[in-house]
């Protein structure tokens, strides 16, 4: 993978990069939005504890792709309050080191259920 993260415009807010080229050879997995919820439906409290569960679930439709969280190369992430973004971003810059996947993070008014507090979508690309 190549980043590109150019010094002719502003760095980026957190820890991600501004773009990440796929390079030929590569197979593409796009992965439906992701929510917090075990396979018993219990759904964690805090944002921080949905969004580990979240890349938790990534890291299973990863796996059955035979990719890990590693070949994800681009996340968008959606939060239904400012007061949630903390809680996302230190699972993120724990499990994404440098250079990091690219990245949008939005605040959206809600989900399917209430207490859903954070979904996260992804792209990865792994060698064929």
């Amino acid at each position: 993978m190549k980043h590109h993260t150019p010094n002719s415009i502003r760095a980026p807010f957190a820890r991600y990069s501004h773009g990440v080229e796929v390079p030929p050879g590569y197979r593409l997995m796009l992965c439906s939005g992701q929510l917090s919820i075990t396979v018993e439906d219990e759904i964690p409290e805090t944002a921080e504890a949905q969004t580990e569960l979240v890349f938790e679930n990534i890291a299973a439709v990863l796996e059955a792709a035979g990719m890990k969280l590693t070949d994800i190369v681009r996340i968008n992430a959606y939060v239904t309050d400012r007061a949630h973004l903390p809680g996302y971003m230190k699972v993120r810059d724990r499990l994404f080191g440098d250079p990091a996947p690219a990245s949008t993070l939005m605040i959206v008014s809600g989900f399917a259920r209430e207490a859903f507090k954070v979904e996260i979508e992804i792209i990865a690309a792994a060698p064929e």
